[in-house]
């Protein structure tokens, strides 16, 4: 079985030296690039023929602070060529940063420094996403919590759960990219309209009505301050 192949894109040598040998001992090829234009390059999203295949790489890890080109500009242009999950590691601890990142398309979002065994975990839910296996899956189970997104029904502990329509169609959002934060724009344009994009609010109160509802399960929401909601993937 072929491993699959990360692109690391940082201009820092260190970053390299770390995390290539770390992906490797996690079964994971690894390539690297130093700037914007040879990340893209690598990638086969600059369109030259010097690019190679735009299959290439199963994901990549992107540093916003490139010498060459903005990172949210790279992801912008990666994501208008390829389709593959990107996971944003970058010093910028700006909410700012964050959301564009997110909102941009990017898959995650990790502050440097960062833990290995986290980068680990969100390595593998981007690949699980980019599968079509959490999206695919119609029944999102984590501990006592269960929601049948084709049923739309919810239980906690086998016991069922009213929800208001909004409510159940916010927490069926969150299960379809379980493990992936939602950003309070995107989660407000797909559940409220266009209209409302900074009713973040709105956000918080329907949240807080969830967390309620699902009682000690209620955790399994998580908040990223500032930025969006992540609902606990099951596979950890």
């Amino acid at each position: 079985m072929t491993a699959e192949r990360i692109l690391i894109v940082d201009d820092e040598p260190q970053v390299h030296r770390f995390l290539r040998p770390t992906l490797e001992a996690a079964g994971y090829a690894v390539e690297s690039a130093d700037s914007g234009a040879e990340a893209l390059r690598l990638a086969g999203a600059r369109g030259d023929p010097g690019a190679a295949p735009a299959t290439r790489f199963a994901l990549v890890l992107l540093d916003l602070g490139l010498p060459d080109i903005d990172g949210q500009l790279v992801l912008r242009r990666l994501l208008q060529a390829v389709k593959l999950p990107v996971i944003v590691l970058s010093a910028r601890d700006q909410v700012a940063e964050k959301v564009a990142a997110l909102d941009g398309g990017a898959n995650d979002y990790l502050e440097k420094p960062f833990d290995v065994d986290e980068l680990l975990a969100r390595i593998r839910t981007a690949l699980r996403l980019a599968a079509g296996h959490e999206t695919q899956a119609a029944i999102y189970r984590h501990g006592v919590l269960e929601v049948d997104t084709t049923r739309r029904t919810v239980r906690v502990d086998g016991a069922a759960v009213e929800m208001t329509p909004r409510e159940f169609e916010l927490l069926a959002l969150l299960t379809r990219d379980a493990g992936r934060v939602l950003t309070h724009r995107h989660l407000l344009e797909r559940v409220w309209g266009p209209a409302h994009t900074d009713d973040v609010q709105y956000l918080r109160v329907y949240v807080g009505h969830i967390r309620q509802k699902l009682g000690p399960a209620g955790s399994l929401v998580l908040t990223v301050p500032g930025v969006g909601y992540r609902l606990a993937d099951p596979a950890g």
